[in-house]
């Protein structure tokens, strides 16, 4: 058949190494001509099984069962030739161009291979060419690189002579500068010969190190002593040191005016130490405290500050190192105010004698550097190196004059606190001293926290655990004197009303006083982890606080509304309000960060919490607060119980009043207040009246609020909701509402009723005339639930009670009209 002849002479996919592109568009000529026939139907490869029945379902579906349908063979007849037509002349140009391609690309491979073999001859060629002339030259190669190594050994031998020769060159000039006594030349060729030994660090020249060290060393020993002894001798001239104050010494005339030619001597002396200050530096090993006290790196203090420091160092270590009567363990506020002393006896002359000739020499080195003088200090810092070519020795960033003497402080401090440990009193009395020492340091002299000071003492681990544990103890010692005060519940401004709002009892006041004392003698340790542990400190202490206020709580229990009861919710209230407060202040949320990078080191903590913690959604006293604020709604709730089952009980006679049988108004002269809630209007006035005054203003809004509202539901459910009234019966309920109980709460708001709004809509509802809450009954009862209805209740003032709610209080009312009539 022709389209079973059609089908079979489809092309195959051919077998020559043809590009997939190629075999690809190839397939899909082919699936579309062999599609073409059957029009939009493709046809899939199959067995020679599958060819009848495809043969069938084809003549079926074109033919089908109408035999006038058989008119269309000969269409599909024609159809089928021409598409076997085209498929077989797809085949025959496939089948042309194939053999033609593989003959290019062989073709192409002869010729590859061919060019091949002519690289590898010639490879071969230069290979052999090649090694024949290494062969022949390597004896030149050898002569040659030994002659090139005695080069370069010779070369070293000159670089050495020149090194040698420009040492002793320098020292020669030294000599002959010191032979004239020109000084300051001298201490400049031996600034660059200090530069050649900083140069020659990273030589192996052992021997050549060695003759350069012991030179610099040689010439800087006598440069120094001479200058030394001449700078002292001026130092004496002036009364250097000063050990009276400047008032006294101005009084008694002990310090001479210093004559221009002394103040020129001193000025040319000072700057030629501050030339040596770098071979110093070289030659000197600075003492250093043992590292666990992880003191700040820092330059070495001038030269010239040295040596005016020593007679001071040397006082300070007679009368507070050894056996002297001065050097008492136990007073260490000795030594602290004398270096006070010292330092602040010094200020002027440092002022107006040193300073004016660093500030002449082009030196930033400030003898009395001020905290906010730094960033000037530090840029005309780096100009005086560019000056003078000395490296770092003027990178300071303190006074230099303080900073040496509170080395002396740190050695000492680091010598006696291991003595101090285990005695709290003397330990504590240590601490107490030191802390008053840093804050005049700081603030009086201007002397920077981020550079070496007695807190990073403190902060070694045995003293600052020591320091943390003594902390504690004496803590929970005042914690339990205060609390056991006489006076531990009253406040102490009760008799200054502007100044008592809070109503703070003496044991709160005193614990927060407590806690801020706390906060300022570690606020200002050098290391975040340490003020973190103080921080920990604190929190427990909070707590401990909490748990000893609820014990004392539960002793008042059973008079909630008594004084004492008050009182300790008057010092929870405000443990809350000042912990609020320090949650924004600067120094606790630097905690909270701090905090917040170590909890983020150790995993402690989920990414919500990490991530509120950052966002500053929470503070550090957080767990603290949830704890203060449910004890705080805990005993404000059993506060309004108790007054509450106070007045409900008073109000028991008022729920009997006979409301159906009351005269209505027109029939009284005078409208007057109910015998029956005389009772809890008195009890409930003198209960507000007593927490008013025994609460703070905040506690005491929050009292009669919830008061109210237990009150509010307790009058509708219990009076209104319980009786029926007459037109007398609503309107003295309505009186004794609006001109009684209101107005009781009138002091504290100005709109009282607004927090009654059950009761005050129940007595809308009741007191509508009769045409009002007739027409007002009709239209509940034809719109219920729909908006009709809320219209209605609105306009007449209803706005909290439910539809349903005014049915019942309109069912309650007895002055309807008769039907009959």
């Amino acid at each position: 058949m022709l389209l079973a002849g059609g089908i079979d002479e489809a092309p195959a996919a051919p077998c020559c190494s043809e590009s997939g592109d190629e075999r690809r568009s190839m397939e899909e000529k082919s699936d579309i001509n062999v599609a073409a026939p059957v029009g939009c139907e493709q046809v899939s490869e199959g067995t020679d099984d599958d060819l009848p029945s495809y043969v069938s379902a084809f003549i079926e579906k074109e033919v089908g069962n109408d035999l006038k349908s058989l008119k269309k063979l000969s269409e599909l007849i024609e159809q089928m030739t021409e598409s076997k037509v085209k498929l077989e002349e797809q085949v025959l140009t496939i089948s042309s161009e194939i053999p033609k391609r593989i003959q290019s690309a062989l073709k192409n491979a002869e010729e590859s291979k061919q060019f091949l073999n002519q690289f590898l001859e010639q490879e071969s060629h230069l290979f052999s060419s090649i090694s024949s002339h290494l062969l022949t030259a390597q004896p030149w190669m050898d002569d040659l690189g030994a002659m090139i190594s005695q080069i370069e050994e010779i070369e070293r031998h000159l670089a050495y002579l020149k090194w040698i020769s420009q040492i002793e060159e320098l020292s020669d000039n030294i000599q002959q500068y010191l032979m004239t006594n020109n000084v300051p030349e001298a201490a400049s060729t031996l600034v660059a010969m200090t530069q050649l030994d900083i140069k020659l660090q990273e030589s192996s020249c052992t021997h050549l190190l060695g003759f350069m060290r012991a030179t610099v060393k040689f010439w800087h020993k006598i440069l120094k002593d001479k200058l030394t002894s001449d700078f002292e001798e001026i130092l004496t001239q002036l009364h250097w040191p000063f050990i009276a104050p400047p008032q006294s010494q101005a009084a008694g005339g002990s310090r001479p005016a210093s004559s221009p030619e002394l103040l020129g001597n001193l000025e040319t002396l000072f700057c030629q130490l501050l030339k040596l200050q770098t071979s110093d530096e070289l030659l000197t090993e600075p003492k250093q405290l043992p590292e666990k006290y992880c003191l700040p790196v820092s330059p070495p203090v001038a030269l010239p500050i040295q040596i005016m420091l020593t007679p001071l160092q040397k006082r300070f270590r007679y009368h507070f190192r050894g056996s002297r009567q001065t050097n008492v363990i136990s007073k260490p506020e000795w030594y602290l105010a004398q270096v006070l002393m010292w330092i602040g006896n010094h200020t002027e002359f440092l002022d107006e004698k040193i300073q004016p000739i660093l500030d002449k020499a082009g030196s930033a080195v400030n003898a009395r550097v001020r905290g906010s003088d730094l960033s000037v200090w530090e840029s005309s810092c780096e100009l005086y190196l560019l000056m003078t070519a000395v490296p770092h020795i003027y990178a300071f960033l303190q006074l230099e004059f303080s900073r040496g003497l509170m080395m002396l402080v740190l050695e000492k401090l680091a010598s006696d606190i291991p003595c101090l440990l285990y005695d709290d009193n003397l330990f504590c009395h240590l601490v107490d001293e030191v802390l008053l020492f840093e804050r005049e340091l700081h603030s009086a002299h201007g002397y920077p926290s981020t550079f070496a000071s007695c807190m990073h003492i403190l902060s070694e681990e045995s003293c600052f655990q020591r320091w943390l544990t003594v902390e504690r103890k004496f803590a929970l010692q005042k914690m339990d004197s205060m609390l056991s005060s006489e006076v531990a519940w009253v406040s102490q401004y009760k008799d200054i009303s502007d100044v008592d709002e809070m109503k703070v009892p003496d044991c709160a006041e005193t614990f927060m006083t407590l806690l801020l004392v706390i906060t300022d003698r570690y606020k200002n340790l050098p290391a975040a982890s340490r003020k973190l542990q103080f921080l920990e400190l604190q929190k427990d202490l909070v707590d401990d606080f909490r748990i000893r206020l609820t014990q004392v709580m539960k002793e008042e229990t059973r008079a909630p509304l008594g004084f004492r009861y008050c009182a300790i919710l008057n010092a929870v209230n405000y443990i809350l309000v000042v912990l609020a407060d320090w949650a924004d202040n600067v120094f606790f949320l630097q905690l909270q960060q701090a905090a917040l990078e170590v909890l983020a080191e150790s995993n402690t903590l989920s990414k919500l919490q990490l991530g509120q913690l950052a966002s500053m959604e929470s503070s550090v006293f957080d767990d603290m607060v949830s704890l203060l604020e449910r004890l705080k709604h805990d005993m404000l709730a059993r506060q309004v119980d108790h007054a509450f089952r106070e007045v409900k009980d008073a109000a028991k006679l008022y729920k009997k009043e006979r409301w159906l049988s009351l005269p209505s108004q027109s029939e009284q002269a005078v409208m007057s207040l109910s015998s029956s809630a005389c009772p809890f209007l008195l009890t409930l006035r003198d209960r507000l009246l007593q927490l008013e005054q025994q609460l703070c203003f905040s506690l005491f809004q929050m009292f009669w609020q919830q008061l109210v509202e237990k009150l509010d539901v307790h009058i509708y459910q219990e009076v209104i909701l319980a009786n029926h009234f007459n037109e007398g019966g609503a309107a003295q309920l309505q009186f004794d509402m609006t001109r009684n109980l209101f107005p009781l709460f009138s002091h504290y708001c100005k709109r009282p009723e607004n927090y009654f709004k059950h009761v005050k809509e129940a007595c809308v509802v009741l007191n509508l005339n009769v045409g009002s809450a007739l027409l007002l009954k009709d239209v509940l009862q034809s719109a219920s639930g729909q908006p009709p209805a809320t219209a209605a209740l609105n306009e007449v003032g209803i706005y909290k009670l439910a539809q349903r709610d005014v049915e019942i209080l309109l069912n309650l009312r007895t002055n309807w009209p008769n039907p009959g009539k």
